[in-house]
């Protein structure tokens, strides 16, 4: 019974604010959003919902394919933090050696930051597996739109760059690997989109 109460409360809330917003045609909502507008002389509400991803099950033709699904889905989870903390990392360094006067001083920033990185984070990255390790440089490229050779390139230069794809390479993986989601890729990028809305 709370619950009908409840729901008889909240329509008595929603039908007076419509009626209120039938009556004020002004635009009280700041500049870039609109909760209504009007329609032929009346107030319609106007609500953004945002994109809802539905996927077919996915069907397993043995278990061995649904063990690397799974696998899959546990190495999105694990590698798509930190592509999302890189992209905001370049970011905010992009615009801080922005406000640096000379070359030398944006060069000896972004040791600093390579130095600082490196130390704070080396430790989990250690932990990860070489395929995680794969997929966060194909993450990278998805979050940042271009490959991590490209960024490692633009930040610390082509001698550094090369020297960690090469390094890299040493591990089976390149920091030139692009992600091709509507390829080779596609199953990942189907488990990216779940885990980032919180569906799996």
């Amino acid at each position: 019974m709370i619950w009908k109460k409840q729901i008889y409360v909240w329509l008595l809330l929603s039908g007076s604010l419509f009626a209120e917003a039938q009556t004020v045609k002004t635009n009280i909502v700041p500049e870039g959003y609109q909760r209504a507008q009007v329609v032929n002389g009346d107030t319609v509400p106007v609500v953004n919902l945002r994109e809802i991803y539905v996927y077919p099950p996915v069907k397993f033709k043995n278990k061995r394919q649904q063990y690397q699904y799974n696998k899959l889905v546990r190495d999105v989870k694990r590698t798509l933090p930190y592509a999302k903390l890189i992209y905001d990392t370049l970011i905010e360094t992009y615009e801080y050696i922005e406000t640096l006067p000379t070359e030398k001083e944006q060069r000896a920033h972004l040791k600093r930051m390579e130095k600082e990185l490196f130390e704070q984070y080396k430790p989990e990255l250690k932990k990860m597996t070489l395929s995680q390790g794969k997929l966060l440089i194909k993450l990278v490229d998805r979050e940042c739109n271009q490959s991590a050779y490209n960024l490692a390139k633009a930040f610390l230069g082509p001698f550094r760059a090369g020297f960690w794809n090469i390094f890299a390479g040493m591990f089976g993986a390149s920091l030139k690997s692009e992600y091709d989601p509507k390829g080779k890729d596609a199953q990942t990028e189907r488990v990216v989109v779940l885990v980032e809305n919180g569906l799996i």
